[in-house]
């Protein structure tokens, strides 16, 4: 505590100042209070070895262990487990998870980029009219959106209970299942095992969309949360980057169908191999969380989820209105890039006929510039800690990117659309992970793996509604007027966004930990 006399007592965080709606769950073992009940200012003179509570100023309050020596002592030690600390093997652990991220989300896009070859190459088995052909093969991607909604909370309730390493597991075993299937599907009458093994792609999705925030959350300290997460959606970023690049140089549009299925084959095969090393990877190194949490926050935020029950959860987070605010406007903005990203093909095609390899150079373009976006909002974030301001300025950039992308594309200027596409990208993907913390920040103590879960759900929704309402205007309407209705659905997210009233939770209890000068000792990781 305050003070450096001899005899003067210190403590180590116990326990965790509940938020209003986060009582003890019935059924749960512990006690609503373990200790006495003091004000901070008298904690360093309670005598008991016993822990006491310290009240905080919001009412809550904080169980405090004090240790066996003094301050005045030149040894003194308390017990290490209550001490947050960062550990090097953070970056590794981030890696693995950038790199199965990124595994799984070039599979989401590998199929689409190409899909007037996809069209010709299984059109034996796909309906007989060309709208039909072509809203199935949209499904392709389209599926990863679908199998969200309904088993995101399944998915949601097993990461906050099982934890990182279990879900992770999961995730690459379905996603080298689903593509060694894919494997299996490459003749012209396979179209439903190519779509099954999509599925069993889509459902792998539901394990990785969410763990991010958390493994920023569990891994790394309260100044670098932002980063990681920017880190993490990073890797699934460059997998649709590479996911919009490689499938058409690998798989050129050829007349004869016999090269396609050889070329569709050494794509597939390629893919199955680097998702089971991945697989195996994960298995043997990847862990479930530091011996000791890296920051106060996170240690709040660890005591704080052993008594908080899932459906409690849930329910609080329904309860928020700027979250719920938050839920629309994410989906808006996110949904608007899954429909332009899967539809990117069709799109460029339209103005520029025969720009195949164009439409995956353009696509990488917007995630290798939303990539770039998204790391500098990170470290924006980690330096400024000003999350609703950094969302609406992204998002009123985005809105203007996709504005400029509409009305340039018919200048007859492919240059100009890499411009605009890059401009795009860079707002409308570094909005991913802001959109992340923002709802991390603003509903703290509550589960990052829960808040992240409904975000995505929204996110895939709309990204179902926004793709066959592009694609259904695209053939009735006009590609320009598909585009106009983008524009006009980051709009409608720009002014959510301004509505949504903010109140930094998680900064409010780091400054509380603060407050009872809880010591840390800086350790080098051994």
């Amino acid at each position: 505590m305050a003070g450096t006399g001899a005899g003067m007592r210190k403590f180590a965080l116990l326990g965790t100042p509940l938020p209003e709606g986060h009582d003890t769950p019935k059924g749960s073992t512990t006690p609503k209070r373990s200790c006495p009940l003091l004000p901070a200012s008298t904690a360093d003179t309670h005598p008991s070895e016993s822990p006491i509570c310290v009240k905080m100023e919001n009412g809550g309050s904080v169980n405090l262990l004090p240790t066996n020596k003094t301050v005045g002592d030149k040894d003194l030690e308390s017990p290490t487990e209550y001490r947050p600390r960062v550990y090097k093997r953070r970056w590794v652990m981030l890696a693995i998870f950038c790199a199965y991220s990124f595994s799984n989300a070039y599979q989401w896009i590998h199929l689409n980029i190409i899909a007037d070859i996809m069209l010709r190459y299984y059109n034996q088995s796909l309906p007989s009219t060309q709208y039909e052909a072509e809203v199935a093969v949209d499904w392709l991607s389209m599926i990863y959106m679908l199998a969200y909604i309904p088993l995101i909370l399944p998915a949601t309730w097993l990461l906050d209970k099982k934890g990182l390493r279990v879900s992770s597991i999961i995730a690459t075993l379905l996603n080298c299942l689903g593509a060694w299937l894919k494997c299996l599907s490459v003749t012209p009458d396979r179209f439903p095992v190519l779509m099954l093994a999509q599925t069993i792609c889509a459902i792998a999705q539901l394990f990785v969309l969410g763990i991010p925030p958390r493994l920023a959350a569990v891994w790394f300290g309260l100044d670098e949360v932002s980063t990681a997460t920017s880190i993490g959606v990073f890797g699934n970023q460059v997998g649709v980057a590479v996911g919009f690049l490689i499938p058409p140089e690998i798989v050129p549009n050829s007349e004869d169908l016999g090269k396609v299925g050889r070329d569709l084959r050494i794509m597939m095969y390629s893919t199955a191999g680097v998702t089971t090393a991945l697989f195996i990877l994960v298995l043997l190194f990847f862990k479930e969380q530091p011996p000791r949490p890296p920051s106060r926050a996170q240690q709040l935020a660890v005591q704080s989820l052993a008594n908080t029950n899932y459906i409690q959860s849930l329910k609080n987070l329904l309860r928020h209105r700027g979250f719920i605010i938050l839920v629309f406007a994410y989906g808006f903005n996110t949904g608007s890039f899954y429909a332009v990203s899967t539809l990117l093909n069709t799109l460029v095609l339209n103005y520029f006929p025969a720009q195949g390899q164009d439409a995956g150079r353009i696509g990488l373009t917007i995630v290798v510039a939303g990539v770039l976006g998204a790391i500098v909002a990170g470290i924006w974030l980690d330096k400024t800690r000003t999350y609703k301001a950094t969302t609406l300025s992204i998002y009123i950039m985005s809105c203007a990117g996709m504005a400029a992308f509409t009305f340039t594309m018919d200048l007859d200027r492919i240059w100009v659309v890499y411009i605009t596409a890059g401009t795009l990208g860079f707002f409308m993907t570094g909005y991913l992970p802001v959109g992340f913390e923002f709802a991390a920040e603003i509903t703290y103590p509550e589960p990052e793996g829960t808040s992240s879960g409904l975000l995505n759900a929204s996110a895939q929704f709309w990204g179902i509604v926004l793709t066959l309402g592009m694609r259904a205007m695209i053939t009735k309407v006009d590609v320009l007027y598909a585009n106009i209705a983008m524009t006009a659905a980051l709009f409608i997210g720009v002014i959510l966004t301004a509505l949504i009233r903010s109140k930094y939770r998680r900064q409010e209890a780091e400054k509380e930990a603060q407050k009872v000068d809880i010591e840390i000792i800086d350790e080098e990781d051994s």
